[in-house]
């Protein structure tokens, strides 16, 4: 069997070497030469990072890594393994031929093992990325052959080790469609065809990237229709709350719903007077982080709108914090915090606008970790020196005080987060999040609840809520209102 194969292997690659392809001689060689160390794909995965939005990055991002751990594998097993000589160049015309020669051995290919990892990758995030990148990838495993460095089996082994390690990565760390939040408990929602009867507000200053206000009404217009959309944000328009009052108002009184373009400081507002009015709410995500429409499973405009069109829906959780008892309570849909985040969250807005979200982001944690000190606070009763409170609305994956994602938006729980203060607290907290013992490290601690006090905050404090910045009352509490609003979102079939 194992001659037979030799003998194919070696026919095929005489018959690649003799045959002639047009116009392959002036791409081919340079394709190969480009994915020379996975540059290529490393360029790509940058771009798409740099330009595209969170799925976009999302995609690169397992394509790096399913590339990462195909090169581990060749390189320091399969290569070591199985040291098949490289094929001799007689047969193969000199202007193909690579300019530098490889010097490790044949089997498997590299650069077709990397090709099909990247491509394999970037699929399980976002098919249709992925069908664009495979005449590419097999364009790269092809070159191989044709520039003489490699048998065909030693390609087609490549590309199987590429696949296998893009599936290894995917059952690691499953993508979105394998970890969908659960469709559950099913709402009663009406179904709105071309958008009639939404009322939708937009949100110019929320942070969209994706082209100026009258482009994002346009989008809206382009999938629904029939919806009608205000505009806030710019000068001389409606104030934010009074056009998200006026929309819910006339979608109660046409039995429709209130849609909400924006990020998530902009569509917290929008919930908290979708509750009030009893209506359902469609989140069309348009702002920098979108985290609560990301952990709801809508991630585009044209997700919301399938929905909206079919009346599908769920109903999720909100969290209240309130000073007293009587007193007026403010929602959020994702996170409230105390102590070092909210001034965080405080720089990074002052120069996010200057500088960028990201570059804002990192000169704000490097400002937070050198400046900030723990502040004292009474939990439930407790006092406790700590140095930062986290509280969020249903329980987050992730380790520490930096939570990911949520996996089930109507759990009835507060997952609450603590980082104590004291002597060497910061350092100590590093030293558990390199070695893997955050779970272990008494600098923190966790818990899930339904209400939690707080108390004894010294005046001048703030909180952070859904990216919003407010000062604090010297006592709060906090509240889960379990499955208070019902949103749109598509269900599995």
């Amino acid at each position: 069997m194992r001659t037979v194969l030799s003998t194919w292997d070696r026919k095929t690659f005489n018959g690649v070497a003799t045959r002639h392809w047009p116009g392959a001689d002036r791409v081919l060689p340079k394709l190969s030469r480009a994915a020379d160390h996975g540059l290529l794909w490393l360029g790509s995965a940058a771009a798409a990072a740099a330009f595209g939005g969170r799925p976009t990055r999302r995609a690169a991002l397992r394509g790096v890594a399913s590339l990462a751990v195909a090169s581990l594998t060749v390189n320091t097993l399969a290569k070591r393994s199985v040291r098949r000589e490289r094929p001799l160049l007689d047969t193969v015309p000199v202007i193909r031929q690579l300019t530098k020669q490889p010097f490790t051995t044949s089997f498997p290919s590299g650069h077709a093992a990397s090709a099909v990892a990247f491509a394999t990758g970037v699929a399980f995030e976002n098919k249709w990325w992925g069908l664009a990148l495979a005449p590419l990838a097999a364009s790269v495993a092809f070159s191989r052959v044709y520039t003489g460095v490699h048998y065909p089996g030693d390609v087609v082994a490549g590309a199987a080790l590429g696949a296998g390690a893009a599936f290894a990565v995917r059952g690691f760390a499953p993508t979105r469609a394998l970890l969908a939040p659960p469709a559950r408990p099913r709402a009663d929602a009406p179904a709105l065809p071309g958008g009639d009867g939404l009322f939708v507000v937009t949100n110019q200053g929320s942070g969209q990237r994706t082209g100026s206000h009258s482009d994002q009404a346009q989008v809206i217009h382009d999938v629904l229709p029939r919806a009608e959309v205000t505009e806030c944000g710019h000068q001389g328009a409606v104030p934010l709350d009074k056009a998200l009052e006026a929309a819910a108002e006339r979608a109660a009184e046409r039995g429709g719903a209130l849609g909400v373009l924006g990020g998530d400081g902009t569509i917290n507002a929008a919930a908290a007077v979708a509750r009030q009015h009893r209506v359902p709410l469609a989140v069309l995500p348009g702002g920098t982080h979108n985290h609560f429409a990301y952990d709801l499973g809508v991630e585009t405009i044209a997700a919301a709108a399938r929905a909206v069109e079919t009346g599908e829906a769920v109903a999720v959780d909100l969290a209240r914090f309130r000073p007293g008892a009587g007193q007026e309570s403010t929602h959020f849909l994702n996170t409230f915090s105390i102590g070092a985040y909210p001034e965080l969250v405080r720089i990074r807005e002052e120069w996010a606008g200057k500088i960028g979200a990201w570059p804002a982001g990192v000169l704000a944690a490097w400002q937070v970790l050198r400046t900030a000190e723990p502040v004292t606070v009474e939990i439930n009763g407790r006092r406790r020196e700590l140095w930062t409170l986290f509280v969020g609305n249903c329980a987050y994956r992730g380790l520490g005080s930096a939570p990911v994602r949520r996996h089930d938006l109507a759990d009835g729980v507060l997952d609450v987060r603590m980082v104590h203060g004291g002597r060497l607290a910061r350092t100590r907290l590093l030293t558990a999040a390199v070695t893997g013992a955050l779970r272990h490290t008494p600098v923190l601690s966790e818990a899930r609840l339904r209400t939690l006090r707080i108390g004894g905050l010294a005046p001048g404090t703030d909180l952070a809520y859904d990216g919003e910045v407010a000062p604090a009352a010297e006592e709060l509490t906090i509240e889960k209102e379990n499955e208070a609003l019902v949103v749109y979102r598509l269900l599995p079939e």
